[in-house]
């Protein structure tokens, strides 16, 4: 755009054009601005929170996003859609077991599911392991065993992967039928359109940094995918942070108390916006448990959680497309309201 054409623009075009831009920083800037004006205390806890949390999921954004960079920049991209082309059935069993044993958290697979759609991968398997991921991994699998006990780990993990299995194949059926042929938002991997199509293979060129082409191509793909992972995970860090200031413990203590059926199907719902994040849950489960909460309900408190966390829906709705979001979090209440209930079956046994 030139200087001239900038010029002719009135404020409410420019202020229009601005948002349209840069509208996920721009609401992170006044959700802190609004924290200053009336609560300064919390605004700095809000900052540092984020802040904190950015630097924590740190090392596996910069895997995820060089896996991401690389793929691009040496053409093994369409080696890894090849890959993916084989039995549906087999990728879905495969990509729920990746994403249920992998370390990548919610926040660090968001450029991998971009790449991999991007790629062609269908994307009954990239949900299978968009699916599982959030839930469980070894680091998470340690601490549940320790917080509560080897049984409700082992339980978690098979909860993941049979999760990720079940919205694998709930969305293998229906693009069977012709659906969901075009899930990433415009503008996301390579533009929407073409997106969820396996591309004619191209030679691997496994130096890339030999050819200046290549070279500036993964440049170009880390520093975009760099920055819209930065404004996503800012705002969702921010929310989350109101979130642990102003949901008391004792409020979701009060709902998810009791047994039966319904505190199960209360904490499917519960979960999606009282779940904190992973490692405060374990210990909340925990004292909800030894206070006569029932285990099922536990379980299906921390994988609707998981799925359904700040971080995990907003990467979701920040890459797809709303019907996808919408199945997404369909798959994610059901499935966590069944492994309650299996959980709570399997403990009269």
């Amino acid at each position: 755009m030139t200087d001239t054409t900038v010029s002719s623009l009135g404020p409410r075009s420019i202020l229009r054009n601005l948002w349209k831009d840069q509208r996920v920083w721009l609401t992170s800037a006044l959700i802190l601005a609004l924290l200053a004006l009336f609560d300064l205390q919390q605004a700095i806890e809000s900052a540092r929170f984020a802040g904190a949390a950015l630097l924590h999921t740190a090392p596996y954004l910069v895997l995820s996003i060089a896996i991401a960079a690389w793929a691009g920049a040496t053409g093994a991209d369409n080696l890894i859609a090849k890959a993916f082309t084989g039995a549906p059935l087999l990728m879905i069993a495969l990509g729920a077991l990746a994403g249920g044993l992998s370390p990548f958290c919610s926040c660090g697979v968001i450029p991998l599911i971009a790449a991999l759609l991007a790629m062609g991968v269908p994307l009954s398997a990239v949900m299978a392991f968009w699916l599982a991921s959030p839930i469980m991994d070894p680091s998470m699998f340690v601490l549940t065993m320790g917080v509560l006990d080897l049984e409700f780990a082992v339980a978690k993990t098979l909860a993941a992967i049979g999760l990720g299995v079940f919205g694998g194949t709930v969305v293998h059926v229906l693009a069977r039928g012709g659906a969901l042929s075009d899930p990433l938002r415009e503008g996301v991997g390579n533009g929407g359109c073409g997106g969820a199509r396996v591309r004619a293979p191209k030679p691997v060129a496994w130096r890339f940094w030999t050819d200046s082409e290549r070279r500036a191509r993964f440049a170009k793909t880390a520093r975009t995918t760099t920055l819209f992972l930065a404004k996503w995970l800012t705002l969702a860090f921010l929310i989350e942070s109101l979130m642990l200031a102003w949901i008391p413990a004792e409020t979701v203590t009060a709902v998810l108390g009791g047994t039966g059926l319904m505190p199960i199907a209360m904490a499917t719902l519960v979960g999606v916006p009282a779940y904190l994040n992973g490692y405060a849950a374990l210990p909340l489960v925990g004292g909800l448990i030894e206070q006569g909460m029932a285990p099922g309900a536990g379980m299906a408190f921390l994988v609707a959680g998981g799925v359904t966390s700040i971080p995990a829906a907003m990467a979701v709705w920040a890459l797809a497309r709303p019907p996808v979001f919408a199945l997404y979090i369909a798959l994610s209440l059901s499935g966590a309201f069944a492994a309650g209930l299996l959980f709570q079956l399997w403990q009269f046994v």
